[in-house]
């Protein structure tokens, strides 16, 4: 596995690239987004690490970049900014995972393993999911209720295939968490709570039958309840 670490500060950098050497991965380093941007360009990695204050362009920039070149590479988001705000500006940006400065290696690497390890096969999934009156169209990545069509940011957009995908099972904010943004829940950070309520928003909000559900304690419900 090869990774790219996208790190101004040169102790963090050779830290970060000395562990996961340690631990049998390649890893190269760009103390800057534009040097960052051209070797996404030449080389190929498995998994970027970015900070997002960096010289050249920011971190969030070079991330639309980057999953415009390749949408399927993960990038894991490693700064100080750590807002719930921070977050989800990061989140839509592609980040797939985010982790705030300071951080313990062990988390680091915990988090890597879970950017880079490569699905399951599986069978072939169904194109369009229907709940209710609302439909999701996998292919044309497009939402519709009823007959009005619903704008979805792509976080949000997974957010609501994978409450369809388990309409009528409680989901808990631990199972969102680990299953949307492939991450393991922070307690502290109400992001997915954030994120549900953006959804609300779109598909409930102007409609008499409501399809996202909370259950005091447990989590989040979707579909007739």
């Amino acid at each position: 596995m090869k990774i790219l670490i996208v790190e101004d500060e040169r102790k963090v950098a050779s830290f970060i690239k000395k562990g996961l050497e340690e631990n049998s991965y390649e890893a190269e380093i760009a103390n800057d987004g534009l040097a960052a941007e051209k070797l996404a360009q030449h080389y190929r990695y498995d998994l970027f690490i970015l900070d997002i204050i960096i010289p050249g362009i920011s971190g969030l920039e070079l991330c639309k970049k980057l999953k415009m070149l390749n949408s399927n590479i993960p990038v894991l988001m490693l700064t100080a900014l750590g807002t719930t705000d921070d977050k989800i500006i990061g989140f839509e940006a592609g980040a797939n995972d985010y982790l705030v400065k300071p951080f313990e290696f062990r988390e680091l690497l915990a988090r890597v393993k879970v950017l880079v390890r490569k699905p399951d096969p599986s069978p072939e999934l169904v194109n369009i999911l229907v709940v209710d009156d609302l439909e999701l169209d996998l292919g044309r990545k497009v939402a519709r209720r009823g007959v009005t069509y619903i704008d979805l940011t792509a976080k949000e957009f997974s957010l609501l295939e994978y409450f369809m995908r388990n309409s009528g099972r409680v989901l808990s904010r631990v199972d969102i968490a680990e299953k949307v943004w492939d991450i393991k829940f922070d307690s502290g950070t109400n992001v997915v709570d954030v994120y549900v309520n953006f959804l609300r928003k779109k598909i409930d909000k102007d409609y008499d039958k409501k399809l996202i559900h909370t259950r005091v304690g447990f989590g989040y419900i979707f579909g007739e309840f």
